[in-house]
């Protein structure tokens, strides 16, 4: 049973947390209610054009990038964060970069997902995972018992075999 003031602080918390949801300029971050930007979507044009500027190749098992199809690679309502995260990438590690995996249908849900523009996967390569494991922080490995790791900046690549799968909380220090 709730005493009084133990249910006026469970709803304030929860008008905070409803607030924060529906208030623009307000996010959930990291299981805290936290200060975000605006999310700035790109079109699959206009992140290929960053890649493409940053020697970053890009490739799918389709040959497509529309967004409604499993086997393309798509980019379209991609993160701009996302996008600057793996220019950030290639610069900080010289290596050759190739995204396998944008904003397409067919992978994992969730708020921070491939589909909502937070998520890329980079296939591997003895120079990325070399620089991930040695640079950034093992965290344990996922649910699904993929290795993880964390950079500095707080975003998260996971070892799922034969790519990375990166989330992007920010930009990764643009």
């Amino acid at each position: 049973m709730l005493t009084r003031p133990r249910l006026r602080s469970a709803l304030t918390a929860l008008a905070l947390v409803l607030g924060a949801l529906f208030a623009p300029g307000v996010g959930v971050l990291g299981g805290g209610v936290t200060e975000a930007h605006a999310v700035t979507k790109l079109t699959h044009s206009q992140a290929t054009s960053r890649f493409s500027s940053s020697g970053i190749t890009w490739s799918s098992s389709g040959g497509c990038s529309n967004r409604n199809v499993p086997t393309c690679t798509s980019f379209d309502q991609l993160n701009l964060t996302s996008a600057q995260g793996a220019q950030t990438l290639r610069s900080a590690t010289g290596c050759a970069l190739n995204i396998t995996g944008g904003t397409e249908t067919g992978h994992a849900g969730g708020t921070y997902s491939h589909w909502n523009g937070y998520k890329l996967d980079f296939g591997k390569s003895t120079c990325l995972t070399n620089y991930v494991k040695g640079t950034f922080t093992y965290i344990g490995v996922r649910g699904d018992g993929a290795p993880q790791y964390r950079s500095g900046s707080g975003n998260v690549y996971a070892d799922e075999g034969n790519h990375w799968d990166v989330t992007y909380y920010n930009c990764g220090g643009c």
